[in-house]
């Protein structure tokens, strides 16, 4: 496996597919193409689809600017491309061509460079699943975060210590803001109403639920606004893993080193859903992303909690599970319905998938190996309108003439 560094990146929303992926590759094909004084990029599937919803085009302009960039919508899906997210870029010169590329964005914001396997980030992890992992940890006597470090060296510790601080400051910065979201939904935004507006006579349950669902938004919000946010794994699943666990922060009153330690173990559990099924909601749904979301927050809980690397995995285990089938589906290609209240209620559940594996550990009988199969597998026979086109589900039903009337 990569490093868990693949996981974590700091950039500006909306979506790790669509704006940060494609943001990176143009960085790289300009660089690549310094006598160039035009470029056209093609866009295929999803990318095509809800490429406008998601500010593609407008970023792959930012980058390449400020020569002319002819941005193509494809309709057609050639037989020679092979993931739903897929730009070519094509460099001009004199009006011939001087460079073509083709770049797949797979999720989280990675890249992939097709025929340029070189450009692929070393392997840092020899064990590729949790069971192996286990059974490494087991026989030296190590937990998680001391096996994360063994692999990625010390200085991961700084890097995460940036990661963090850029979740908590998303999470600051979106409780404070107002005002309506762009895109024409006129979504306004809700976490700073969530935050200071307690129910009347309000119980501490209800308080936790409150606090917690406006932490995600806050997060989401700044997502959906094009603000800074940490992709966890992705930009639309962005709120789950900062709203859990600054909570329980503030809750148990934990330091920031004991923070840095849970987000090793959620990046681990990121790393194992990315390197055996996906990330990516355009090749399997919102289960990839908000399901591995709200598994790396609940495995990351399960640790700051003091619970064994067996409680670890099955809390990681039901928190995917409960998310298999789900559908990316966000109405007008914009991710703020149903992606910012999805956000919400993952990082609910995962503090309940938290607490069951405390209860219920000594039953489990579905592995976290197995889960993370079966989302593939589920994620690849969905029906591509169910994955990130917004030709299915709640994007199909509903009618934006009629809602503005």
């Amino acid at each position: 496996m990569k490093s868990i560094r693949d996981i974590y990146k700091i950039g500006k929303g909306p979506s790790s597919s669509h704006t940060i992926g494609p943001e990176r590759a143009a960085r790289y094909f300009r660089e690549q193409s310094p006598d160039a004084d035009a470029f056209q990029v093609d866009l295929f599937g999803s990318l095509s689809k809800t490429g406008k919803g998601h500010g593609t085009d407008r970023v792959l302009r930012e980058v390449l600017s400020p020569l002319p960039t002819e941005i193509i919508f494809r309709k057609d899906m050639p037989e020679d491309v092979h993931h739903p997210n897929t730009m070519d870029f094509t460099a001009f010169r004199g009006g011939q061509v001087c460079g073509t590329l083709r770049v797949e964005s797979i999720g989280g914001g990675d890249i992939r460079f097709e025929g340029h396997e070189e450009l692929e980030l070393p392997e840092i992890y020899p064990e590729n699943s949790f069971a192996e992992i286990d059974q490494f940890c087991r026989f030296r006597g190590l937990d998680l975060a001391e096996y994360v470090e063994i692999n990625e060296g010390e200085d991961i510790w700084e890097f995460l210590s940036t990661i963090w601080e850029t979740m908590k400051r998303s999470v600051q910065e979106g409780l404070q803001a107002e005002g309506m979201l762009p895109g024409g939904l006129k979504v306004e935004r809700k976490a700073k109403m969530l935050y200071e507006n307690p129910a009347p006579n309000e119980v501490p349950q209800v308080r936790e639920c409150r606090i917690v669902s406006a932490y995600a938004f806050a997060v989401s919000e700044q997502n959906a606004d094009c603000g800074t946010i940490v992709t966890a794994p992705t930009c639309g699943a962005c709120g789950v893993v900062p709203a859990a666990l600054v909570y329980v922060q503030q809750r148990r009153n934990l330091s920031d080193e004991q923070m840095l330690r849970g987000l090793a173990v959620a990046g681990l559990i990121g790393n194992l859903v990315k390197q055996n099924a996906s990330i990516s909601g355009a090749e399997c749904g919102c289960q990839a992303e908000i399901g591995t979301a709200c598994s790396m927050a609940a495995a990351a809980l399960t640790y700051l909690f003091g619970l064994k690397t067996h409680q670890i995995q099955y809390a990681a285990e039901i928190a995917l599970e409960h998310h298999l089938g789900l559908t990316c589906d966000p109405i007008c290609g914009l991710v703020q319905v149903p992606c910012i209240e999805r956000n919400a209620v993952a990082a609910m559940r995962a503090m309940n998938s938290c607490n069951l594996a405390y209860f219920l550990s000594d039953t489990q009988r579905i592995s976290f190996d197995m889960v993370v199969k079966t989302m593939y597998e589920t994620g690849i026979n969905l029906n591509q309108r169910f994955r990130e086109t917004s030709e299915g589900g709640l994007a199909r039903m509903f009618n934006r003439r009629r809602h503005e009337l």
